[in-house]
């Protein structure tokens, strides 16, 4: 059921800034964690995301302290075993697909676009697969189907996203201008990932 963009086909500046349009997605499932755990800094998260849309300038590119800053992320990765609710699957997968992007941009051979992608697209799964078992009759104990979980009209749209983010990254000049259209794109429902609404 993975979403398998022929990431190959991109950039290295394409796959960062697809990367960091689905991060803008994904950190806001990490805000309302923290906010509901006591737990973590989003600021981090926010902060760092700034920095990855700011070196995707290349007339203003800054420069990144690789190291400081995944030793600033490390700490705000939850672990699962401390939180005995659903939020914190989608806070690991926002704080994992923004180390992968960073390590992504320091090394190549990181396949962090596709890394993100997956995350993202894991995030969306399991939040479906819990909604389609909260709706179903206690007593059904059959297995939730593939075609259950694509048809939902959340992974839907993950799916859509992350296809259009695609395909208009192949098409869009590597600027500026470029960064803002694309965070417009995923920014214009005003939904994270998972459709909580972004403040």
């Amino acid at each position: 059921m993975a979403i398998q963009l022929p990431f190959s086909h991109l950039s290295q500046w394409q796959q960062i800034a697809f990367s960091a349009a689905l991060l803008e997605r994904m950190i806001p499932n990490y805000k309302v964690f923290s906010e509901h755990a006591d737990f973590g800094e989003f600021s981090v998260l926010r902060n760092q995301l700034a920095l990855i849309w700011q070196w995707l300038d290349k007339n203003n590119r800054c420069k990144i302290n690789y190291d400081a800053q995944i030793n600033k992320l490390e700490p705000q990765i939850p672990d699962p075993e401390g939180f005995d609710f659903f939020g914190v699957f989608p806070a690991i997968d926002a704080t994992m697909a923004t180390m992968s992007l960073l390590q992504a941009m320091q090394d190549k051979e990181v396949q962090g676009a596709e890394i993100v992608s997956r995350l993202s697209e894991n995030s969306v799964t399991y939040y479906v697969e819990l909604m389609i078992a909260d709706q179903r009759d206690p007593d059904d104990d059959n297995d939730i189907t593939t075609k259950e979980i694509e048809q939902h009209p959340l992974m839907e749209w993950e799916f859509d996203t992350q296809n259009e983010l695609y395909y208009a990254l192949k098409d869009f000049p590597e600027n500026k201008e470029t960064c803002i259209k694309i965070k417009a794109m995923v920014l214009e429902e005003g939904l994270s990932n998972l459709g909580i609404e972004i403040t």
